[in-house]
């Protein structure tokens, strides 16, 4: 890490390296926030084109850069998280928060897990897979920011105050609202391996088109829902009940063409599934399993959401 030290303070001052190194941390605050990479890496530049405005004079006054710029980033957030709400009332059909661009092949295991980069364990924990990131979309921007910075990030709610313009016990109470929104919202937990094992049961069962094993591995009261932004083909609305998603899966496989392939790929540190046509990624699903079942699917299409999963 790259520092510089001034005279006149002491202190070290953080050189541009130390200032870069941050950008990680701020990308998996902003993309929790925001539920969108693209957007969070568009709220990321703002926040570095800020402190490259100020003077040195400016920068060294601050005494810790990586908080200063955290704070900014949720600032311009949260400012973002409102005006979000207004442009998706008319986005064409549901939207989906955009997933994280993995390769990772699940049917390998993750026996690799332990050497992972600490630095990247973030972006694999719960609070990144697509069902939190859902329900992180019904919370007000105040809940959502508060809840993030304050139970994902360990920020103190005096810090959470500064950023949201609450006092602290408003943002207390807005992180217990999202916290209770989140148990609201979970079924009974499945452990990793039965959860790729119930994807991996589904993808063989809709690649044979049998309608009876793909009932059996859907919950009842199922739900598939298609995001593709008024780009793609896709269900508009919702599908509702396990026999409805499976008829509407057979109708999938039928209209496939040939040269598609169904890959075994994470989606957001979860078993999920890719389809991919001529090394474009055309579609990307996300599975919530509850037991036995698949309760909810998340289906995304939209080309602008699924550009980095091709580009990397």
């Amino acid at each position: 890490m790259t520092t510089r030290s001034r005279p006149d303070h002491g202190r070290p001052d953080p050189g541009p390296d130390a200032i870069m190194s941050e950008r990680r941390h701020l990308i998996n605050v902003a993309y929790r926030l925001l539920g969108s990479l693209a957007e969070a890496e568009d709220a990321v530049q703002e926040t570095y084109a800020r402190w490259y405005a100020m003077s040195p004079q400016q920068q060294d006054a601050i005494d810790s850069p990586g908080a200063w710029l955290t704070t900014v980033a949720s600032r311009i957030c949260l400012n973002l998280l409102g005006s979000a709400r207004v442009r998706r009332e008319t986005y064409v059909g549901e939207w989906i928060p955009e997933p994280l661009p993995e390769r990772t092949e699940w049917s390998t295991g993750r026996t690799g897990a332990s050497t992972v980069d600490p630095a990247d364990r973030v972006t694999l924990d719960e609070s990144v897979n697509l069902a939190f990131l859902v329900v992180l979309e019904s919370m007000t921007p105040a809940e959502r920011v508060a809840f993030i910075l304050h139970d994902v990030f360990c920020h103190s709610f005096a810090e959470v105050a500064e950023i949201v313009g609450r006092t602290p016990a408003a943002c207390r109470q807005l992180a217990s609202s999202a916290r209770r929104r989140i148990r609201e919202s979970r079924g009974p937990a499945s452990p990793g391996a039965h959860h790729a094992g119930i994807v991996r049961d589904f993808k063989q069962a809709w690649e044979a088109k049998d309608i009876d094993a793909l009932i059996g591995l859907l919950d009842p009261d199922a739900t598939a829902i298609a995001d593709g932004g008024g780009l793609a083909t896709t269900f508009l609305r919702p599908i509702e009940g396990g026999e409805q998603i499976a008829r509407a899966w057979v109708e999938l496989a039928d209209r496939r063409p040939g040269d598609m392939t169904v890959l075994e790929r994470t989606v957001n540190g979860q078993p999920g599934l890719v389809v991919v046509q001529d090394g474009v990624t055309l579609t990307v699903f996300a599975f919530e399993v509850a037991g036995d079942r698949i309760k909810h699917i998340w289906v995304v299409r939209n080309p602008e959401k699924l550009r980095l999963w091709t580009t990397g």
